[in-house]
């Protein structure tokens, strides 16, 4: 326990809150929320190359759909032989689900740690003199984003982002036009009221930081989608 201890606090803990408060000093205009945006961005390009083998997935999957849907009326009373179907065909296909795994992972984690960033208050002696010598220590750390404070909850913010999946979701059905079954139709408002429930009893940092990442995550898709129309207008001409 003494070994996981140090690695979280020395190799994951102090790290990024050194990082962050860098980001305050120096590329945010000394406001942390954005300093948190920007740390979410940087997060994001460096997991790209996971994001772009999980988007190849959702692009191959939009394919193999009539395959997947055929293997599950094929071997409905034989729900293992249909998992092996299914895990075999992906295989095939080179589709690598733990890519978007290592994604969420990594966005988990950073989540847990901006929970202790803020626990307690960020401009708390406990927390400034933990900064690197390299670092110089503000006299005070300004929490302030847009009209709402980081650190404390903020019930607009977690809605917005409850809204954003709520759309994206909503999006994925209209695409699917009418194969989405009544488990997935509940899904869809269970989810974002739980994201909301969540979100709403943290800080509101990590609402901005999920924000920032879902409309990361989406503009990768709209590149995605624009790259498969063009390739499939060239093969239309050829």
């Amino acid at each position: 326990m003494e070994i996981l201890s140090l690695i979280w606090q020395q190799y994951l803990y102090l790290p990024l809150f050194n990082f962050l408060v860098w980001l305050y000093l120096n590329h945010s205009w000394y406001n942390l929320g954005v300093a948190v945006v920007i740390l979410t961005i940087i997060l994001r390009i460096a997991l790209l190359p996971f994001t772009i083998l999980s988007e190849r997935g959702k692009l191959i999957s939009l394919k193999l759909r009539q395959e997947i849907k055929q293997i599950k009326k094929d071997f409905a009373s034989d729900p293992v032989q249909q998992k092996l179907m299914v895990r075999q065909l992906l295989k095939k296909k080179k589709i690598r689900p733990w890519a978007k795994a290592v994604v969420l992972g990594v966005q988990g984690l950073v989540l847990v740690l901006l929970y202790r960033v803020f626990m307690g208050g960020i401009n708390t002696e406990a927390k400034l003199h933990l900064l690197y010598p390299g670092i110089p220590r503000p006299d005070f750390i300004n929490t302030k984003f847009l009209w709402f404070d980081i650190s404390e909850r903020n019930l607009i913010m977690p809605a917005i982002v409850a809204g954003y999946l709520f759309g994206h979701i909503a999006i994925n059905f209209w695409e699917r036009r009418g194969e989405t079954s009544k488990k997935e139709q509940i899904y869809s408002l269970l989810f974002p009221a739980s994201v909301f429930l969540i979100l709403a009893i943290l800080p509101s940092v990590k609402s901005i930081f999920i924000l920032t990442s879902l409309i990361f995550s989406s503009i990768i898709s709209i590149i995605t989608g624009l790259i498969r129309i063009s390739i499939n207008k060239a093969k239309q001409k050829t």
